[in-house]
């Protein structure tokens, strides 16, 4: 282990978990705006939106050493809430705070903006308040009577390996792809007799809106890894060590390439990896084991690309590590319908929480929120 890797294992040994409000505050102020903002989205189009947001405000944290950067949170350890799935009260909080094993440390301005604003704006809205709303009281007595457990109320699936289309492409390119998709959809409109509808059917409009949702994703992942471009460019001005100097603008640099184009070395495909992975476990809160697959097998695909590779000879130093916050703002707008190729780079300027893996809902009593599972 050299001595880069030593310094960073200690120091997230020792960091202490805790909950981040900052997710919550975020999608709070987010949904509070959008019936005013963009009040005829679709569903897919404003969970996008929602997306998009978070990506562009989220603070930026950049540590000491690292080659590889992205937090789910402001720091490290710092668990983010869900509270449109399952929202907590203020007893989920303290005893999060205060519980014996896998402790996270909630701060009183959590426990305040919880009180005073998140709690009472989603009660009532909550996916897990409208699922119980709309089902029967023999499947609620069932519940209370502790038959089903508490999985899906407060996440989404997981269990899952991703593919290698991370790796053989970047965004920019997914975008085209969507652009080509959205393409043929108004082609086939056109060519039906004027008297039909524009939409022949819910299906055709679902699809376009899913279209044009995962577009807005994909431009919201690309504006995340350029804010930590951003971030380490402003971290180098201030760096008095040359080599370390030279690996943060080479993290500059590689943010700035992914994942909105595919990697070309080892590195830049694993920081496409991180990102994304960033970006699934920010969205929603997936179930356990949301994995990158085989990265074994991958690694022995990347070897080619190393040949192509810009890295500064500073980055494969084994020294030891010689970062921290900004966020933007950002419009909830409706996207572009189509265009014919991908947006060009822009100007410089993405599972769970904590507690126990397999609690089991128990008679009569609430279950658990949407933050109540361990970090990944």
């Amino acid at each position: 282990m050299n001595p880069r890797v030593a310094e960073l294992r200690r120091e997230s040994i020792e960091a202490t978990p805790s909950l981040s409000a900052e997710r919550a505050i975020l999608t709070t102020d987010f949904y509070r705006r959008a019936p005013e903002v963009c009040p005829d989205a679709s569903p897919a189009v404003l969970r996008g939106l929602a997306f998009r947001h978070l990506m562009e405000n989220q603070e930026i944290h950049v540590g000491r050493g690292e080659l590889i950067v992205g937090e789910r949170g402001p720091r490290p350890k710092a668990a983010p809430t869900y509270p449109e799935l399952c929202c907590h009260s203020h007893e989920d909080l303290r005893v999060l705070d205060s519980r014996e094993r896998i402790a996270f440390k909630v701060d009183p301005e959590t426990f305040r903006v919880y009180e005073e604003e998140i709690t009472p704006f989603w009660r009532g809205r909550t996916v897990r308040d409208q699922l119980f709303a709309a089902m029967t009281d023999e499947w609620k007595a069932a519940y209370e009577a502790g038959i089903f457990t508490e999985f899906m109320e407060q996440r989404a699936p997981g269990h899952t390996v991703a593919g290698d289309k991370i790796y053989k492409k970047g965004f920019r390119d997914l975008i085209a792809e969507i652009d080509e998709r959205l393409a043929r959809l108004d082609a086939q409109r056109r060519t039906r007799p004027t008297a039909e509808p524009a939409d022949t059917s819910p299906a055709e409009r679902d699809q376009r809106e899913e279209l044009r949702a995962m577009r807005i994703c994909a431009e919201a992942i690309i504006r995340f890894a350029e804010r930590h471009a951003e971030k380490a460019r402003s971290m180098a001005g201030a760096e008095t060590d040359p080599a370390r100097r030279a690996e943060i603008l080479h993290v500059a640099e590689v943010c700035r390439r992914v994942p909105a184009n595919a990697p070309r070395d080892f590195h830049e495909a694993l920081q496409a990896y991180w990102f994304v992975h960033l970006g699934v476990i920010t969205e929603l809160n997936t179930w356990d084991a949301f994995n990158p697959g085989r990265l074994d097998q991958l690694t022995t695909a990347l070897t080619p690309w190393r040949s192509r590779s810009s890295t500064p000879s500073s980055k494969r130093s084994t020294a030891g590590p010689t970062g921290a916050a900004g966020s933007t703002g950002s419009t909830c707008s409706r996207p572009p319908a189509t265009s014919t190729s991908a947006r060009s780079p822009a100007p410089p300027r993405m599972g769970g929480g904590p507690g126990n893996r397999y609690r089991k809902a128990s008679p009569r009593s609430r279950a658990p929120t949407g933050a109540d599972r361990r970090p990944s």
